[in-house]
């Protein structure tokens, strides 16, 4: 059942994530639904090709495509004034995104019995690949290559389930919980990642 929960989530928050930034680019009725679809699934497929999955495993999520489709058309239908504040709330669904993608991802490492390390790899690419794909069809900077903390709340994630830490339910849905916040929390106030810059320096 949270395994479940996990992946309606996630795949609600991104589908809305992929098709308010398609239509930020202007993109048609077409491009919104693609972009919703791929940014919602995309991170399952990197996931699954590198735990070599069949990828066409993602065709048996019926329901998760038909959740997925609902959510796009809702927001696709919502009045303009409603997604205009996209830039201010954007980032939250993307949060909820993050956190739900990469506790289901690395809880898939898990039943496979795969170790650590790749429960902590599937947590990172289950909850931001789908994000990387988003951003590089929308020609923007993947937000997760960025100084900006986002992917390492991922890797988190995975590291406390592939040790298991948290095993039950409730557990694990206050992990979803605290990953969330502390994603929005680096949003808010800007924290980020050590980076080195090889841009000349201008001299004034």
């Amino acid at each position: 059942m949270t395994w479940e929960i996990f992946s309606v989530v996630g795949t609600i928050a991104f589908a809305i994530s992929g098709a308010i930034i398609a239509m930020e680019e202007e993109y048609d009725i077409f491009g919104v639904y693609l972009l919703g679809i791929v940014t919602a699934f995309g991170g399952g497929a990197i996931r699954n090709a590198l735990l070599d999955i069949p990828v066409s495993a993602l065709w048996e999520q019926t329901s998760l495509f038909q959740i997925a489709l609902v959510s796009i058309t809702l927001v696709f239908l919502f009045p303009h004034k409603s997604i205009a504040h996209w830039n201010h709330w954007g980032n939250y669904f993307d949060a909820v995104g993050l956190s739900a993608f990469a506790i289901q991802g690395a809880l898939y490492a898990v039943h496979l019995n795969l170790p650590v390390a790749a429960a902590i790899v599937a947590g990172i690419l289950t909850g931001s690949g789908g994000g990387i794909i988003r951003d590089l069809l929308a020609g923007r900077k993947p937000l997760v290559l960025k100084q900006e903390v986002y992917a390492v709340w991922a890797g988190i994630a995975g590291l406390i389930i592939g040790l298991e830490w948290v095993k039950d339910d409730w557990a694990l849905y206050t992990l979803f919980v605290v990953i969330t916040i502390l994603r929005i929390i680096s949003y808010i106030y800007k924290w980020t990642l050590p980076f080195k810059s090889l841009k000349p320096t201008i001299v004034k």
